[in-house]
């Protein structure tokens, strides 16, 4: 199974912001669309950065509620790990787990082409073990 299966079944939209945006204005769009991170997009290449619930809790621990006023710049994950559409979905359990992160931005021929999360990531495999498991009750009812 391949990161475009994710995809097809959950849509390609990508949230994202701007790097000079607030880290409460992050927090307000992670809000309002029910999500665990944004993209960061400077324009000149298709991921920037990330910024996840989680750095905006380290931002807020380590430097007060200022924080929230600050640019994501300051805070976010500039070293973001990618996939594409063709790695395998045990690659990227592999790398999410390796790297100790829950989201990582699909690009195709340098261009954002989605995101998937550990959920997503989760998700899917829950329903192939189900499938596997149904296809050998099958087979044990017909032997």
């Amino acid at each position: 199974m391949i990161v475009d299966r994710i995809l097809s079944l959950k849509g390609r939209e990508v949230a994202t912001i701007s790097p000079d945006r607030s880290l409460s204005e992050a927090s307000r769009v992670l809000s309002e669309k029910r999500i665990g991170a944004l993209l960061v997009s400077d324009g000149r290449r298709p991921v920037s950065g990330i910024i996840s619930e989680r750095d905006i809790v380290r931002a807020i621990s380590d430097h007060g509620a200022g924080a929230l006023e600050e640019p994501i710049a300051s805070f976010m994950t500039e070293e973001v790990m990618t996939c594409t559409g063709q790695t395998s979905i045990t690659d990227v359990m592999e790398l999410m787990t390796q790297g100790k992160f829950r989201h990582v931005p699909v690009v195709e021929n340098g261009r954002l082409a989605g995101i998937v999360s550990i959920g997503d990531v989760v998700k899917l495999r829950l329903e192939e073990i189900e499938a596997e498991a149904q296809a050998i009750r099958e087979y044990i009812a017909t032997a």
